[in-house]
């Protein structure tokens, strides 16, 4: 069958032996290890299982899901397991997102090695798809979904049964007109090309048909100058225009005929349409465009708090495996909560609670086998050090031993720093963050310009660095009294290797000025933040243009919940510390602003904070220049395939509604809605338009969120997509719409319309 993207692959041994199914172990913990049938279904993009040779078959994963596939013991349950199972017997399948792991062992190195290459060979295929074979993949999805009876023919039974899988709620008659108009073989059933015939008639865009008519003298064709035409005055392109329009011909057209003469078809116009060209994210800020030679604290850093956790703050899981998702979603300060381990080696865990413990040297093994995939830029390690001067020379010794190299030691040219090194100075190195005994002057042989009048003494050094929050007071007053007792003073040998983020306590910001330099840096908890923007807001911002600030959660965030970050961006601080594990819009929009400049965990922070004399408050910001509002006009056209969620009720179909946010200053967050579309998630048809005015885009995030409405009950998600307001491509554009997790839900998308700057309340 044609269509089918399996039959496309070229089945070598490897693949053949999958689809035979291999019996191998499925591992969750030490003790817990269960002989399973694994197989890959004949469209070679699905593994099911059985608990039993003879038990049902289930759906263990789909292709398109995987990241990559570890070999050997490259989990820490594996690790545990290394006596009892050599490494070439084992592998990891590591998801996209936050979906666990699965371990893995065969019967043999041979049979492990089978199913590692074939995986690895079919998640390079899935990835470098083009749009035209997803679309192909999509197709052959669906079929597989509907021919319940697998004879590979679909009857009209069939197809009523796929139109309610695929969110349709279909006339009877007009599905069996269009079921009898693709059964060319008048057979009563669909197969092969039929089939596509049925989905292409489902799924034709009307609404892309009538923009293309528009632009298209002979309503068939778009000839070179049309889509030139359509290119500069909807899409807003203006260089290089005529070379920009043969490039997507050539790389969109599938007709080869069309794309000799030029000319652009029905098919190639939706298909540039879809394709990341045809995006509202600007495909030149996915890679880094940034200046990347200004001072640290002139960015945004990608930060992540207490990253060791997998789950809660109380009894969840500590994992090395937390620290390897954040840096390969390029974060680039992470936080290590280290403490005396019982064997003379210390551990990392959250002190005085049920949350599991792991050594210290595995978190730095993890870091320098993953602290550059992502992105080359430095990384800074967050130390929070409980441990005793013994246990410290021993944390010293093993960041030493095994990163070498990629540690920073010492200034990046033997002086003093009068400003903060740039990312691009501290590509590939480590940065430690921690209390530190004396001056960077004293390490260097130098004096200081001017002694601060109070020296922090032992007793300040190890204070705990996320403190002092009157919230959190009730929580830590206990936590002081127990640690107070074994308190003890800072390793020197740990303390010299705290170069340009040496933590110190938060006065005021006129204190700081006055008395600390621009490698110390302090940390503020959220409530603390929140506080000091509302006295001072424009202080706030100053302070971060010379100087790196460090936000955390509150300790009464047991449940690993987030704050808004977008209010501390506000005024300007770099290492806003969310809790990586935990999905929601906090999550949604810290992975929007850092989407940019290349997704490499640094963003440049707009000229007017940069400047230590700014007068930008975010509460009053048209005060501090002769701003005008940008004007945002957005046109929500339609939704694409939407999917259904997996709790919802069988047979039901989604109502689906689109939220328009903006998340910036104050003044300019606003949010818009459309009415709900009754029972389709197939092609939903809004055509709705919605005005901002934006006074602030260079700290603006632009949220569009999908829901399916209940009357009775809080309405349930079904997609979302955020990103800068500044990497926004305007014109007609889609949306590839994002799950909860972050995750790309395929082909789910809504296409929109958008007009950026001093325009009239008019739109396409």
């Amino acid at each position: 069958m044609t269509l089918v993207l399996g039959s496309r692959i070229q089945l070598d041994e490897n693949l053949e032996q999958m689809q035979q199914g291999t019996m191998m172990r499925k591992v969750k913990s030490k003790n817990w290890k269960k002989q399973r049938f694994f197989l890959l279904k004949d469209d070679c993009m699905t593994v099911w299982y059985k608990s039993k040779m003879s038990g049902n078959a289930k759906s263990a994963f789909s292709v398109s899901d995987v990241e990559t596939v570890r070999e050997g013991h490259q989990s820490e349950v594996l690790q545990s397991l290394a006596e009892e199972f050599p490494a070439e017997c084992c592998f990891t399948v590591v998801f996209h997102g936050r979906r666990n792991n699965l371990d893995l062992i065969a019967g043999s190195a041979e049979e492990a090695q089978c199913w590692i290459q074939g995986l690895q060979r079919l998640v390079e295929i899935v990835t470098n798809m083009d749009q035209r074979e997803k679309i192909d993949q999509w197709i052959c999805d669906w079929f597989q979904k509907a021919d319940k009876d697998k004879d590979g023919r679909m009857n009209f039974k069939e197809v009523q049964h796929l139109l309610r899988m695929m969110n349709v709620d279909m006339n009877e008659d007009h599905a069996y007109r269009l079921f009898q108009m693709a059964d060319k073989s008048e057979t009563g059933t669909l197969e092969g090309e039929e089939f596509v015939l049925f989905y292409k008639a489902l799924t034709q865009r009307d609404e892309v048909l009538e923009i293309f008519q528009e632009y298209s003298e002979d309503g068939k064709k778009l000839t070179l100058l049309e889509f030139v035409d359509f290119l500069q005055q909807e899409q807003m392109e203006s260089n290089g225009t005529d070379e920009l329009a043969m490039e997507l011909i050539d790389r969109y057209e599938p007709s080869e005929t069309a794309k000799a003469r030029h000319v652009l078809s029905t098919d190639g116009f939706l298909m540039y349409l879809c394709s990341p060209d045809g995006s509202i994210f600007n495909p030149e800020h996915r890679k880094v465009y940034q200046d990347m030679s200004q001072p640290l604290c002139h960015y945004f850093i990608s930060s992540s708090h207490n990253t060791y956790l997998m789950e809660d703050q109380l009894r969840g899981q500590s994992s090395v495996e937390g620290y390897i998702r954040a840096l390969k979603r390029g974060c680039r300060c992470l936080e290590v909560d280290c403490w005396d381990g019982s064997n003379g080696e210390p551990i990392v865990y959250h002190g005085h609670t049920f949350t599991s413990k792991i050594l210290f040297r595995e978190v730095v093994t993890t870091l320098e086998k993953y602290a550059f995939r992502a992105s080359e830029y430095p990384v800074i390690l967050s130390i929070e050090n409980h441990c005793s001067i013994e246990q410290q020379d021993i944390m010293a010794q093993q960041l030493k031993g095994i990163l070498g190299e990629q540690l920073l030691l010492n200034t990046i040219d033997g002086r003093v720093p009068m400003q903060l090194p740039s990312p691009e100075e501290l590509k590939g190195k480590i940065i430690l963050k921690g209390k530190k005994i004396g001056y960077l002057e004293d390490s260097l042989n130098e004096q200081p310009d001017e002694m601060p009048e109070q020296e922090y003494g032992e007793e300040e050094a190890v204070e705990e660095e996320e403190g002092a929050d009157p919230e959190e007071e009730a929580l830590r007053n206990e936590d002081k009294r127990k640690e107070k007792k074994t308190k003890q003073s800072l390793s020197k040998e740990l303390s010299d290797c705290i170069i340009y983020c040496k933590s110190v306590p938060f006065c005021s910001f006129q204190h700081s000025r006055s008395h600390y330099k621009p490698y110390e840096m302090s940390s503020f908890a959220e409530s603390k933040t929140r506080k000091l923007i509302r006295e001072a807001g424009n202080d706030f911002v100053r302070h971060n243009a010379w100087q790196l600030t460090r936000i955390f959660p509150s300790g009464l965030r047991t449940d690993s919940s987030n704050y808004n970050p977008q209010i501390m961006w506000n005024v300007g601080c770099q290492m806003v510390a969310l809790n990586f594990q935990t999905a929601g819009t906090e999550m949604d929009l810290y992975d929007g602003l850092f989407s940019q400049n290349g997704g490499c965990g640094y963003v440049l922070k707009p000229s007017f904070m940069r400047e230590s004399e700014t007068t930008f408050s975010p509460e009053n910001p048209q005060s501090s220049s002769d701003r005008s509002p940008l004007n945002l006009v957005i046109k929500v056209i339609s939704g694409q395939q939407l999917p259904k969620m997996p709790n919802s009720k069988e047979g039901s179909i989604v109502d689906p509604l689109v939220r328009v946010e903006i998340h910036g200053v104050p003044g300019d967050n606003a949010k818009q809605e459309t009415k709900y579309i009754d029972n389709n998630g197939f092609n939903p048809q809004w055509g709705e338009i919605f005005q901002f005015q934006v006074w602030v885009p260079e700290l603006s995030l632009l949220r569009f969120v999908v829901e399916d409405y209940d009357k009775a009950s809080r309405n349930d998600f079904v997609g979302q997509y955020t990103l800068p307001l500044t990497s926004v491509k305007p014109g007609y554009r889609h949306i590839h719409l994002l799950s909860k997790d972050g995750t790309g839900i395929p082909p789910a998308s809504i296409f929109v319309h958008i007009r950026l700057g001093e325009l009239s309340t008019e739109s396409k």
